[in-house]
């Protein structure tokens, strides 16, 4: 029974280990935004690699036209989450060299900034990237990229725009949902009229 029982735990292990895990490059020149951004997506049981500007990741990717000297475990990324505001590289201009990648040009990206800036939220969607979150990043949005990268990409020909707009079908597109550029989902008491705050109050 006791062989069995290794036997069997060993497997549980195996399986565990096996199952799919999204892989984050989390990309921000700031030391406190990197540790935030790394708890959240570690509490989202995401695995995460953290660097400190655009060349590293370039590095780490492979994409500075050098062998990656990082030293990091080059396990498949699945998403890139970068800080816009960064010397050196911005975020814009690493989204550009990732997409301009036949490697990595699939991979999504996710621009993150303190800054709501609609010409350059507009700018970094156009290039392509997947998400404009603003700064602080919540549990909430890391959660809701997470399920929306498991769940595959949609086919090309059926992908909705990503402009902040109601797509014709009347459903949001997935950077107009919950996002901190959009309305909130739920609206507070001090964002209901007087007359509705009235009626909670009877």
């Amino acid at each position: 029974m006791a062989i069995a029982g290794e036997i069997f735990r060993h497997n549980l292990t195996e399986f565990l280990d096996e199952s799919p895990q999204l892989h984050v490059l989390a990309v921000d020149d700031s030391l406190v935004d990197r540790k935030v951004i790394e708890r959240l997506l570690k509490i989202s049981s995401c695995k995460v690699t953290v660097v400190e500007s655009g060349t590293r990741a370039l590095q780490y990717l492979g994409l500075d036209g050098e062998n990656s000297s990082l030293g990091f475990d080059s396990a498949k990324v699945n998403l890139i989450m970068t800080d816009y505001s960064m010397p050196g590289m911005t975020g814009y201009e690493l989204l550009k060299k990732i997409k301009e990648s036949s490697v990595f040009k699939e991979i999504p990206v996710v621009i993150m900034s303190s800054e709501n800036v609609l010409t350059r939220i507009d700018r970094c969607l156009e290039e392509g990237a997947e998400e404009f979150l603003l700064k602080p990043v919540k549990l909430s949005d890391v959660r809701r990229l997470k399920d929306f990268i498991m769940k595959g990409k949609v086919k090309e020909g059926e992908k909705r725009s990503l402009k902040r707009m109601r797509s014709i079908d009347g459903s949001p597109p997935l950077s107009a949902t919950c996002s901190p550029i959009s309305l909130p989902c739920d609206p507070s008491p001090s964002l209901l009229s007087p007359l509705s705050s009235k009626k909670a109050r009877l």
